[in-house]
């Protein structure tokens, strides 16, 4: 079974996950552009069960664009957003692809909020879309 490892910058919160993401995503919203200092979000969910998080964080709730919330947790000493919550999808953890700073890592298979995708910002062939 594959173990990943995602850490904040400063590696004082940690996130261990088994096996295969159930879902790998680019999301272009502004709320993520805005969260990530880059154009869009990337994140890959895990069953809770299969997460296991070591290290302080803290929380910050979200309110989405249309209106869901998601609980962030960043570490307190570096800043750094290593997972989170959507209160719409109960029993997952979603993690920022970056955290796990694995150029190996599974592309993503699903793309939201399209419409608001930078003009340059180019696709995988074959990812699902949706605006």
């Amino acid at each position: 079974m594959i173990n990943r490892l995602a850490s904040c910058s400063c590696g004082k919160l940690t996130v261990r996950a088994r096996g295969e993401p159930v879902r790998i995503s680019i999301c272009h919203c502004l709320a993520c552009q805005k969260r990530t200092g880059s154009v869009f979000g990337a994140q890959a969910r895990f069953p809770e069960d299969a997460v296991t998080i070591d290290g302080p964080s803290t929380e910050y709730t979200r309110i989405g664009d249309e209106g869901g919330s998601a609980r962030f947790h960043f570490c307190p000493a570096c800043g750094s957003t290593v997972f989170y919550r959507l209160d719409a999808v109960p029993g997952m953890v979603a993690i920022p692809v970056g955290a796990f700073a694995d150029p190996e890592f599974p592309q993503p298979r699903i793309s939201i909020y399209g419409e608001r995708r930078h003009a340059w910002v180019h696709l995988p062939d074959g990812i699902e879309c949706h605006d």
